[in-house]
This record gives structure tokens, C-alpha cells and sequence, in this order.
């Protein structure tokens, strides 16, 4: 008879999960050594969180469910932060943690918790098997949860006698649920269509939803056929080029300020798999004016209108709405951009010569925004950037263009610095061969900086860039805006020499000092084919980023 951790694993296997995220511990060893006997890839980390972190990058890079496995305890609560980070970020991701014996429930037992109970309110869904034979029904059903509706992590716990157990009749595994593709209406499309021909200034906003809809090659020939300008932004990062001739950047006003005067001007914006969340200023005025005219698609009906009024809202899925429109209009003449496409233009150069002038000082210290220019030149074509939180990393992300679908993955809502580590790690393993960076500040850097022993361990050669200002360096702008004071609290690191712990896991790493040393740093860095750490001493700035939150705190 099979036991229980023999029917998760061909349970797993059935649903398509090819990978398990890991660290090892007791309440596992049996489910493990299963997978590890059928030849399932096992990447083991050395921190719960960033086991959860890396999973949620794998569903998030892939765009189908993902499989995390830590043992209870300590490893269930140390699990929570990547969790959440996934929830917020609609990442469906299958969180499954070991438990006690169920022998040993209520009664003392050695790591009793009530780990459902404490992942609840950041799962869509948690459950425990009752017994073994229910294992690959509880994740048949888990599977679906995750990836229905706006889809979300899950949690299953799964206590260490039922992996041990011989299970009976196995109980039926439900099959994945078929992927739908719901298209508008014929008079949303009409009545979409009718605004897009009305409007001579209209703008396209990009995010996720265009993603995970894998609707990249619709929205490019939608606004080749239309002439539209448009801006992308979160997982829309790169699914058109910066280089694009019609994409205009990004869609942030905090890392791209000129398109506040792209919101002001244009009569009509219509936002695509986007929720108009805090990175819009909940649809306040400070980013969209009272009159702006503004058509949102989203797969998710609760998100039309939520935070601002539409002048039409559209519940469907992105890429059949795409679709829908382009069937419509592809035999007519080609459209126009006249002169709001110049203006668009004017207003991107405009920036990009802003963030030039900005790397200029007269300081000897190297300044974020220079490195970030000399990056640039550097770089393999093809890069992928896995994005931290920091000054330093906020300066990048206004300078180099986002070039490659799926090459430019973030923390998500949830802000959680630190895993921008774990996810550059779940970035290069899920692309073998392509150059991979992970850009952060010091501070999150030191979060998972136990990682680089996994980025050895399983040869990932991510090329960390590390933003050293010795300190952490938004909060100390924060603080100095707040109280006009020099001084900070809590704010100021030392001037660690983290290429030098790099060498100490195995891998390699330089530091960069002057603007001089940093394109053939950077080759070095890729070229080496190994994990590698340049340790970038920099002057400690305010970003656009920064300056943005600033801003907003006054106006509160």
C-alpha cells in the first residue's frame, strides 16, 4: 500500500508541479526522500521565508502554481512573511507545511501550533488533510483555489503520520481547473470602441493582468494598429520594450514623473489589468485629475471603480479583450497619432535628460544615478532584474529600460525587502543560461544574505549590486525630511564588505569605488559565470522614489 507521502508526491506529479521549494526538516524527510527517489528538482534553501519568497517568484516568472514544503513549528511562522507577500500579490502560490504527529494535537506535543490558524488570514484557502488516503485530494483542491478567481497562495498542513502512514483507497484528485478566457460584451466593446475613436489624446496603462493573461503579443499589436502610447507597469514591465517606439516607460509617477503631465493632458487613459491601487494614489488627484476619463479591464469584478469612478468598466479577461478590439479594427485604415504622440515623446526625453543631469556631481563619491548610466553600457543583452527596495535599486529602476517579458520582477504590494534576493535566485534557475541581477541596497540585502550559500550550492550565477551607503538609506531621507535634522534614529549601518562575504559562501565578488571601475566590473561579473557581489560604495541620496514618498507625506 502506498503511504501518504508517496500519494503527494504522484499527486504533485499529476497537477504539473515540477519543483519543490524547501529546507529540510523532520516532519518531511519522508516526502522528500520520495521526491528525491522520482527525480523531482528539489531547491533547498537555508531561510522558510526564503523558501516561500523564491516559490512565489517561480508562480509569479512562470505564471502557473508553484509548490513550497518547510517543516512546522518555527518553519511554518518563518514561511508567513513569503505567504503574505504572495497574497498580495495574487501569486497562486501552494504553501504546504509539516505538522506534529496528530497523535500529539492539544496535548503539549513538541512544536504544537495552530499553524492554520495563523496562515489564515493571508491564504485564500487552508485546510488540513484528515487522514492519509485524503493527501491528493486536499491538493487537487488546494491546486484549484489557488488558480481560481483572482488567484492566491493556499496553505495545506500536512502532519508528519500521515507522510508516515499506509493509506488506504486513495481518494480521487480533482483535475485542475480548465482556464478561462472571458471576452466583454458587444456593448462594452462598442462603447469602448466609440471612446478610443473619439479620443485624440489617449493614453494605455499596463499591468499584471496583461501578464498573466499572456496577452503580450495582443497588447504590442494593439497599439501598433491604434498609434497609442503606453506605459507599463509591476509583471507589464518589458512585455513591450522600453524601446518600443510606443512605450513611453513606466506608468509610476514615482519613478517616472513626467507621466503626470501624460494624465493631465490625455481625454482618455484606459487601464489594462491594473488595479487602481496606491501606486496610482488610490485614483486620487495627485496622479489622475477629477476629470479624467478613465476605462478599466479587469478580470476581477470588485476592482471597476473601487477607488475611482470609470467612464467605462469593462469585467473580462485582458487578452480576449484585446483580441475583440483588434478583430474589430483590423481592417480599417490605420490610425493616427498626430500630435500627442510627439508631445508623449517630448515628455519621455524630457525625463530621460532629468535623470542624466542627475548623475552628475560635483562630489567625488559615486552617485546611484551614475552607475546606473554606466550599467546601461555594460550590461549582456537579454538581462533579467529582480528588483529590491533601497534609494540605490529605486534610482535603477528610473534609468535602465525594461526590455524583456518577465525580466523585471519586483516585491509586490506587500513591500517585502529583502526577498528580492530569493526571487533572483527562483529568476535564474527558472532561466537557464540568461544573465540575471539582483539590484539592492545594503540594508535588504542583509535579509537572506544565508541565500548566496544557496545561489553556490546550485550554481546560480545572479550578479548581486549592492547599493552600499552603509545605512538604510530611504528611511534616513525620510527622517531627515520629517525633522530637518541631519541626525538620524535607527538608520545607519557599517560599511560592510559584502563581496568579501560572497567569496566566504564560495562565490566571487568585487567592490566598485569610481565611476571608471564599473563597466568592466560588470562584464567581469557576468562573464565569471559563477554568483557573484559588487559591492557599489555610493553617496547616500534621495531617489525619485524617495522625493515622491516625501511629497506625499507633506500633502497628508
Amino acid at each position: 500500500m502506498p503511504t501518504g507521502a508517496e500519494l503527494f508526491v504522484d499527486a504533485i506529479q499529476s497537477l504539473g508541479i515540477d519543483r519543490i521549494f524547501t529546507l529540510v526538516g523532520d516532519h518531511l524527510n519522508e516526502v522528500l526522500e520520495v521526491a528525491g527517489a522520482r527525480g523531482i528538482p528539489i531547491f533547498d534553501m537555508r531561510h522558510e521565508s526564503g523558501v516561500t519568497h523564491a516559490a512565489d517568484a517561480w508562480a509569479r516568472i512562470t505564471r502557473r502554481p508553484s509548490l513550497s514544503l518547510v517543516t512546522g513549528g518555527p518553519g511554518h511562522t518563518n514561511s508567513l512573511t513569503g505567504i503574505a507577500t504572495a497574497f498580495l500579490a495574487a501569486s497562486p502560490l501552494i504553501a504546504v507545511s509539516g505538522s506534529r504527529p496528530t497523535t500529539a494535537a492539544d496535548r503539549q506535543g513538541f512544536q504544537d501550533i495552530d499553524q492554520i490558524g495563523m496562515v489564515r488570514p493571508v491564504v485564500k484557502w487552508a485546510a488540513q488533510p484528515p487522514n492519509a488516503s485524503q493527501i491528493p485530494f486536499y491538493l487537487g483542491r488546494a491546486y484549484a483555489e489557488a488558480v481560481a478567481g483572482r488567484m492566491g497562495p493556499v496553505h495545506l498542513t500536512i502532519p508528519v503520520d500521515l507522510f508516515q502512514a499506509e493509506a488506504g483507497a486513495p481518494a480521487a484528485l480533482p483535475s485542475p481547473p480548465a482556464k478561462t478566457s472571458i471576452p466583454p460584451g458587444a456593448s462594452e466593446t462598442e462603447r469602448l470602441l466609440s471612446l478610443l475613436r473619439a479620443a485624440e489624446r489617449p493614453v494605455v496603462i499596463a499591468g499584471s493582468g496583461v501578464w498573466w493573461a499572456e496577452a503580450e503579443d495582443e497588447l504590442r499589436e494593439f497599439i501598433e494598429k491604434t498609434q497609442i502610447p503606453l506605459y507599463t507597469i509591476t509583471m507589464a514591465r518589458g512585455l513591450v520594450s522600453d524601446q518600443h517606439p510606443l512605450c513611453m516607460g513606466y506608468a509610476d509617477p514615482a519613478l517616472n514623473r513626467v507621466v503626470l503631465d501624460v494624465y493631465r493632458e490625455a481625454d482618455l487613459i484606459l487601464v489594462l489589468g491594473k488595479r487602481i491601487d496606491f501606486r496610482f494614489a488610490l485614483g486620487g488627484q495627485r496622479v489622475f485629475p477629477a476629470g479624467a476619463r478613465i476605462v478599466q479591464v479587469d478580470i476581477h469584478p470588485q476592482e471597476l471603480g473601487m477607488n475611482r469612478r470609470l467612464e467605462l468598466g469593462i469585467c473580462a479577461d485582458v487578452k480576449a479583450t484585446l483580441k475583440t478590439l483588434l478583430d474589430a479594427i483590423r481592417d480599417e485604415p490605420g490610425w493616427t497619432a498626430g500630435s500627442w504622440l510627439t508631445r508623449v515623446r517630448e515628455w519621455k526625453a524630457q525625463w530621460e535628460r532629468r535623470m542624466a543631469e542627475a548623475s552628475y556631481s560635483e562630489n567625488d563619491a559615486l552617485h546611484a544615478a551614475a552607475f546606473h548610466r554606466e550599467l546601461k553600457k555594460a550590461l549582456p543583452p537579454g538581462t533579467l532584474f529582480s528588483w529590491d527596495a533601497a534609494d540605490f535599486a529605486h534610482w535603477g529602476r528610473a534609468i535602465v529600460p525594461a526590455l524583456t517579458p518577465g525580466g523585471w520582477l519586483r516585491l509586490g504590494p506587500l513591500a517585502t525587502i529583502g526577498s528580492g534576493l530569493p526571487n533572483a535566485l527562483a529568476l535564474q534557475l527558472a532561466n537557464p543560461g540568461k544573465p540575471v541581477a539582483l539590484v539592492s541596497g545594503d540594508g535588504s540585502f542583509g535579509f537572506y544574505i544565508a541565500e548566496l550559500d544557496t545561489a553556490v550550492r546550485h550554481n546560480l550565477s545572479v550578479v548581486f549590486i549592492i547599493g552600499n551607503d552603509a545605512g538604510w538609506g530611504l528611511e534616513r531621507e525620510l527622517q531627515r525630511a520629517a525633522t530637518g535634522r541631519t541626525g538620524t534614529v535607527a538608520c545607519e549601518l557599517r560599511p560592510t564588505r559584502y563581496d568579501l562575504v560572497m567569496k566566504g559562501f564560495g562565490g566571487e565578488g568585487e567592490t566598485i569605488r569610481s565611476l571608471d571601475e564599473v563597466q568592466p566590473a560588470v562584464r567581469r561579473a557576468f562573464a565569471s559565470g559563477k554568483p557573484y557581489v559588487l559591492n557599489v560604495e555610493i553617496r547616500g541620496l534621495r531617489s525619485p522614489f524617495s522625493e515622491w514618498q516625501i511629497a506625499g507625506k507633506k500633502r497628508a
